[in-house]
């Protein structure tokens, strides 16, 4: 099975799971809903890499009524409950299918927003794609990253393991579910959080930052200067 077969297979159960395996679910997506700038009534071009089930897109969405989606992901399946999603708000978003890092992501954005994906790449990739990113945003335009991030050392590693899965456990989850979630985690490449915002900095990323951290989970990103 590789990666696009497992999220496929994951697409019918993916939401309902989320607030077991994201333990601080609201905090999080809170946060990297309202982190975003400007004015709620603006037509914004947003793009979701990763966006999976537009689980963090459509929340976006019912903050920024007339900004303008791009989804993009490998599994099919995902985003055909992204589609389901978005309709249900009235909406019919760009559905690109393909690896962010192959594709055209077309037009420029005023916003690129990605949640729990781009910790799939190497270290490498996840550089190459920070520069991509970069250079399809508009001036002034912001990024933020929801994701997963490496303990900066062994310990707080082990440290930030042991408390997802102690945190699993304690809600009862199926020993199924649980095993396929395990299944989705051995294409994990997590980056520590330091080392990905110097990556940001490197990509020309201004106000480069971390706006919340919960152990392994982060909102961070940075905006394109605009000038």
């Amino acid at each position: 099975m590789n990666i696009q077969e497992a999220f496929n297979s994951a697409a019918v159960d993916y939401d309902n799971l989320r607030r077991i395996f994201i333990p601080c679910f609201d905090d999080f997506y809170k946060t990297a809903v309202e982190i975003i700038p400007g004015d709620r009534t603006a037509p914004l071009k947003i793009l979701d890499l990763g966006a999976g089930t537009g689980l963090y897109s459509g929340m976006v969405q019912s903050v920024f009524p007339n900004a303008e989606f791009t989804l993009l992901d490998l599994a099919p399946e995902m985003l055909e409950k992204a589609k389901s999603r978005f309709s249900k708000m009235g909406k019919s978003p760009k559905i690109l299918i393909g690896d962010y890092l192959e594709t055209d992501l077309g037009d420029s954005y005023n916003l690129i927003i990605s949640a729990l994906s781009i910790h799939h790449l190497s270290d490498l990739d996840k550089e190459r794609l920070y520069q991509k990113i970069y250079d399809v945003l508009n001036p002034g335009g912001i990024f933020i990253n929801a994701d997963q991030v490496l303990g900066k050392t062994p310990d707080l590693e082990e440290l930030y393991r042991q408390h997802w899965l102690n945190s699993v456990r304690a809600k009862n989850i199926s020993e199924e579910d649980f095993k396929a979630a395990q299944k989705r985690m051995e294409y994990d490449r997590m980056a520590t959080l330091d080392i990905q915002l110097s990556w940001l900095e490197a990509a020309g990323f201004q106000n480069v930052d971390c706006w919340y951290k919960n152990l392994s989970f982060a909102v961070f990103g940075g905006s394109r200067p605009t000038i």
